[in-house]
Order: structure tokens, then C-alpha cells, then sequence
């Protein structure tokens, strides 16, 4: 279960890092666009937006690294801590933004944090 729980965070955090790149730096061209159906123009009104949120990801996934990479107690802890963030970022976003993050970031985070929990 560990092993699983390692992969499970893993994915997460990659996740997060690639939510990064899309928003802080593809916002504007074709695949950041694609992903909210936006045009240019909008694109690029959003895009300071877009940025600070993608910061924010990037700070989930590099909490998620932290807690890889930490000895226990602590790396279990930020585990933990940081799947919370995703989770509550996930049922917060689908509430106010999009259904559709609820099984993009919240799904994958609970996922995880299960499986955290269990194993450690």
C-alpha cells in the first residue's frame, strides 16, 4: 500500500506541475486556451489570473515533492497537509468555477490522501 500511496502522490503532484505550466506559461497559446475554450482575447485578460493560480499549483505540487522526499514523521505530515490543499482547492473550484475539477484535482487528491492514510 505504500508503494501505491507514493505513486498515487506522485501523479498528484505531477498533475499540479503540469496545471503550472499551463497556466502560467500556455495560458495564452492554443493548449492553455483549449482547456477553458477561450479566445485570445480573453486569454489574455485572464492571463495575470491564470498566473497566480498556477503559482499556487505549483506550490501543491512542490509541498507534494516535500513530503516524498521528507522522512516520516514530517514527509507523512506534508503529505497529508497537502493533499488536504488539493482537496479543498478541488471542491472549492468545482463549486465556484467548473464541475469538472472536481474529478480533475479533488478525485485524484482524496484518491491519494486514502491511501496515504492507510498506509501510514
Amino acid at each position: 500500500m505504500e508503494t501505491l500511496a507514493r505513486v498515487l502522490v506522485g501523479l498528484v503532484a505531477a498533475l499540479h506541475a503540469y496545471i503550472l505550466v499551463m497556466e502560467m506559461f500556455l495560458w495564452q497559446r492554443r493548449p492553455g486556451r483549449a482547456l477553458h475554450g477561450f479566445d485570445p482575447e480573453l486569454a489574455r485578460a485572464t492571463a495575470p489570473l491564470a498566473a497566480n493560480q498556477g503559482l499556487y499549483n505549483g506550490f501543491l505540487a512542490a509541498g507534494l515533492v516535500w513530503g516524498l522526499i521528507a522522512a516520516d514523521p514530517t514527509g507523512f505530515r506534508a503529505q497529508v497537509f497537502f493533499l488536504c490543499c488539493v482537496v479543498v482547492a478541488g471542491v472549492f473550484g468545482a463549486a465556484t468555477a467548473n464541475r469538472r475539477i472536481l474529478v480533475a484535482q479533488a478525485l485524484p487528491g482524496a484518491l491519494a490522501l486514502a491511501a496515504v492514510l492507510v498506509a501510514g
